[in-house]
């Protein structure tokens, strides 16, 4: 038990690392109302919409923002386990 929570633990720390460092590199979007609409048209009728940076930052975000979502419930439930008793921690 003591391996799959150290290893839950080091997956958790990493996935939180790398989801701030993808958050922090993706492009504000602050330019107010005629960029949002401006955008909106560009990314719509733009090509290669899929293989831009931005897309692919976003696709990192999900990834990153689910596993630590995973990695999360897993520690609480670990934790649970551990301190009903139902597992020995040596």
């Amino acid at each position: 038990m003591q391996t799959a929570e150290t290893i839950t633990i080091v997956l958790h720390i990493i996935s939180s690392l790398v989801l701030i460092a993808v958050v922090l590199l993706q492009s504000g979007r602050t330019a107010g109302l005629s960029g949002s609409i401006a955008g909106g048209a560009e990314t719509f009728f733009g090509k290669n919409k899929g293989r831009t940076i931005d897309a692919k930052l976003e696709k990192w975000t999900a990834f990153f923002a689910i596993l630590f979502l995973a990695t999360s419930i897993a520690l609480s439930l670990l934790i649970r386990m551990i301190a009903s008793g139902g597992a020995a921690t040596q």
